[in-house]
């Protein structure tokens, strides 16, 4: 079985931080590879304020070019609206039965993830990796069987932040992979 973690996410722009991540994530969650799948539509943002599905796939095939264990992922492109992690994991099983798939989410997430559509059924099937976000302590004594914590260091970035920054014509060359900004700019993106 192919051990591939599943990091979900609007990714409007991918920055250094997932990218940081996604390779500790890795080791310490002890996978194979790590699938960015960039979702078209999270069912709690509004699409209106989203880059062009296309534009976000290529920013981040650019920003993990040089990461063979991390792979850009348009698989929920293919999926019916909106993207649902339970219905891409069921999804992923029958179209891969040679991979064991494992859910990886932030601690804000793991806050509310009780009120995620098919929650418990999610937990019963896949294994989840948590990673620390600012403000979400979680009690790793306390986590069901299946849900681990992993102690990755904290990435204070957000993709909002970048495009606030961006928008005010600030330097964002130190949160963002080179060849990403390069795009970004040269297409006048943000």
């Amino acid at each position: 079985m192919i051990r591939t973690g599943i990091f979900g996410g609007s990714f409007n722009p991918v920055h250094n931080g997932h990218v940081a991540l996604a390779r500790q994530i890795l080791r310490l969650a002890n996978l194979d590879e790590i699938w960015f799948m960039v979702s078209p539509q999270n069912p709690l943002k509004r699409r209106s304020d989203l880059l062009e599905d296309s534009k976000r796939l290529e920013l981040m095939k650019l920003a993990l070019a040089n990461e063979p264990n991390l792979i850009a992922c348009d698989y929920e492109f293919h999926l019916p609206l909106p993207s649902y992690t339970y219905n891409t994991l069921q999804s992923l099983h029958r179209d891969y039965p040679d991979r064991e798939f494992t859910l990886i989410i932030g601690a804000d997430n793991w806050a509310c993830f009780n009120r995620w559509r098919n929650a418990k059924e999610i937990m019963a099937e896949h294994k989840i990796v948590v990673y620390p976000r600012r403000g979400y302590n979680i009690d790793e004594d306390a986590l069901p069987e299946g849900v681990k914590l992993v102690n990755t260091e904290l990435f204070d970035v957000s993709s909002t932040e970048i495009r606030e920054k961006l928008s005010a014509g600030e330097d964002v060359s130190f949160l963002l992979p080179q060849q990403v900004l390069l795009m970004i700019k040269k297409e006048g993106l943000y």
